[in-house]
């Protein structure tokens, strides 16, 4: 298979590819044409149809599979796939696997990771409460397969799962270093900030914000699913309640990042700088990393980051390294 991250200018391409979008639009001298976004594990692939009536164009629609051939073009520095043909992808002609990213890492042993953090939690109305979650076999089938965002961070099966680690990890770290931080709160918090993107995002192959994603946003979610359960642990103390909601609902830090409150805690505020950190060194990593061997050039500016970006010397060179060795004809 060509996947979407090898194609190169000028490549004549027979390929099947996941339809994300499709839309229809006009040229400025009024023809219409076709917008397509293309994708597989690797990435998105802008295409155009410039006559959607030519016989060798059949309907589709976003979420079908797709064969089509055409021709890769650079527009504005970026891949394009003029389509000259196009038809739905017949059962047995494609593998779902090969259209959706998956997290590098065995999924099992990241959860297993995971339940020893809950299990050290001291705390048992916190515990209960994670294990409400957690030690449900459906919520960990979802949880596992679910990614952390549609495209910025960790948009993958596996995403929201080692983004979760990953910020519960650096939390654990927080409270070691700063003995005035309540671990068991932190880390509750840590595991809990991003559940409801369970809901905010519908899972893979669509993985797009869904209706109640795009009106009340997974912070307002994970919260009203953390109140619900903690309904129905007895006793459970307001105080603790309040101070983890207060934890979720400030996660992004500021106002204008989508979080309803700023951190009032110190551990509301360190759970704001795991967030951004891991979310932040995952954007810089998908950007530069993503490939075996990543150019020493400049990648150019990055919208998210606000900044140019490339890849640091030492590491280029010893990814190229163990490409060459796994591939000694390279």
């Amino acid at each position: 298979m060509h996947y979407i991250n090898t194609l190169t200018e000028g490549q004549q391409v027979k390929e099947i590819y996941l339809v994300k979008k499709v839309t229809s639009a006009l040229t400025k001298s009024g023809k219409q044409y076709l917008s397509v976004l293309l994708s597989d594990k690797t990435g998105t692939l802008d295409a155009k149809i410039w006559d959607p009536a030519s016989p060798g164009i059949a309907e589709f629609e976003a979420m079908d599979y797709i064969w089509v051939g055409g021709e890769i073009v650079v527009f504005n520095n970026a891949n394009q796939l003029n389509i000259r043909q196009a038809r739905k992808a017949r059962e047995g002609e494609y593998l779902p696997k090969d259209y959706m990213p998956t997290s590098d890492r065995d999924v099992d042993e990241m959860y297993e990771e995971l339940m020893r953090l809950i299990r050290s939690v001291k705390s048992p109305y916190y515990q209960q409460l994670l294990y409400s979650f957690f030690q449900d076999p459906e919520f960990q089938k979802r949880f596992c397969f679910h990614s952390a965002a549609k495209s910025v961070h960790h948009g993958f099966v596996g995403g929201l799962l080692e983004h979760t680690l990953s910020v519960a990890k650096i939390c654990s770290f927080y409270a070691k270093h700063y003995a005035f931080l309540d671990r068991d709160l932190l880390l509750t918090a840590a595991i809990c900030h991003d559940i409801g993107k369970l809901e905010e995002i519908a899972p893979f192959p669509v993985n797009d914000y869904t209706d109640d994603g795009q009106l009340l946003g997974h912070i307002v979610i994970g919260v009203g699913m953390i109140r619900e359960k903690i309904r129905d642990i007895p006793d459970f103390p307001k105080i603790k309640e309040n101070e983890l909601v207060h934890c979720i609902l400030s996660h992004h830090g500021e106002l204008e990042y989508g979080s309803p409150k700023k951190p009032a805690l110190c551990e509301a505020l360190a759970l704001s700088f795991a967030d951004i950190t891991d979310a932040r060194m995952e954007t810089m990593r998908e950007a530069i990393y993503s490939q075996l061997s990543p150019s020493m050039a400049w990648k150019g500016f990055h919208k998210f980051l606000d900044t140019n970006i490339r890849a640091t010397s030492d590491v280029s060179q010893r990814l190229m390294n163990a490409k060459t060795e796994e591939d000694p004809e390279n």
